[in-house]
């Protein structure tokens, strides 16, 4: 790895945070017309060929034959739930409410890496967890607001997403990138095109762009994150995943007429907090080799934004041993715990 230059990762990062937000506002201004099942379907079908020549740059010689099926399942599974989720959570809320929910996935990783990676947590990270999901109980402000279907998509799809990145931290390198990415696509093609016959309205030429528009921007921006981790440290990239509730906030006022009530504002800026303690306790702690929120690269994942770690291990000229989420979960005897 090159050396570190932190301010020139923090603003490849913030570059990154506004292609997703863009690739986001995508999906809301489609949400509207159409269900969010056909949109996932048609981005992931348009956006096909860039994803092959990007799957098919694995040279390796191996099976796409998952050598531990049973987890490789269940993250496919939990995948293809966050993007059904968090397209449907896009079409019903501002933008601004979804991403303060979606920003919990970082203290969901930290509760789930206990019991599936063996991870002790310790008071401090168990106090910023607390506090982080206290402002989501702030944003949903359950018996004094309306808790709708898209409050309930954007929880399950902050759940299912961590859940997919503790796996991935558990895989390692067992399983090759390419199989990681592909059955969570051959997963949502299944289920996704199944459900067309459910519900489906005729999308004309410039609907259907937008729709391949999705993915090609969630790869952008997946690639930008790489670079932004391999100029700079994590601890410094990680934190900008919170700018785009700045763009959040600009999109839902010009573009979709929405505005930012002061319970999403609090609380927002309360899970932020706590998701930037947790990642400045991990990233100062050298001795401990399990940082599962700086792993989780923040960024929920779906089939249109895969996780950015499943793309580096496609690009040639890294290394490996650079990456904590690829290594499988370590030894924490004798370990700093925070």
């Amino acid at each position: 790895m090159g050396g570190v230059n932190n301010s020139k990762a923090a603003v490849i990062a913030l570059v990154a945070m506004a292609v997703y937000a863009t690739h986001d506002a995508v999906i809301k201004a489609l949400g509207g017309e159409y269900p969010s099942h056909q949109i996932l379907f048609f981005s992931q079908l348009l956006a096909f060929p860039l994803v092959a020549v990007i799957l098919l740059s694995d040279r390796n010689e191996a099976t796409l034959r998952p050598n531990r099926p049973g987890w490789v399942a269940v993250r496919s599974i939990c995948v293809v739930i966050a993007g059904l989720c968090g397209f449907f959570a896009f079409s019903q809320l501002p933008m601004a409410q979804v991403y303060a929910i979606l920003f919990a996935t970082p203290l969901m990783v930290t509760v789930l890496s206990i019991p599936i990676l063996g991870e002790k947590v310790g008071i401090h990270r168990w106090g910023a967890v607390i506090v982080g999901l206290t402002g989501v109980m702030i944003v949903l402000r359950p018996g004094q607001a309306d808790l709708t279907a898209g409050h309930l998509a954007a929880l399950v799809g902050a759940a299912a997403s961590a859940l997919a990145s503790v796996i991935v931290r558990k895989l390692g390198t067992s399983e090759r990138a390419v199989v990681l990415m592909l059955w969570p696509m051959l997963g949502n093609f299944v289920l996704t095109g199944g459900m067309l016959g459910l519900a489906y309205r005729p999308m004309p030429l410039g609907d259907l762009m937008l729709a391949g528009m999705i993915s090609v921007l969630g790869l952008i921006g997946g690639f930008l994150v790489i670079r932004a981790y391999r100029t700079g440290e994590a601890a410094v990239v990680a934190p900008m995943q919170y700018s785009q509730i700045i763009w959040a906030t600009i999109f839902g006022w010009f573009i979709f007429g929405e505005g930012l009530d002061a319970g999403t504002l609090i609380g927002t800026a309360i899970i932020i907090a706590s998701g930037i303690y947790i990642v400045w306790r991990e990233g100062s702690g050298g001795q401990s080799q399990n940082r599962p929120v700086i792993a989780a690269r923040m960024r929920p994942e779906t089939v249109t934004a895969p996780k950015s770690t499943l793309l580096q291990r496609l690009v040639p000229g890294r290394d490996q041993s650079s990456d904590p989420a690829e290594k499988p979960a370590a030894d924490t005897s004798g370990a700093d715990r925070r």
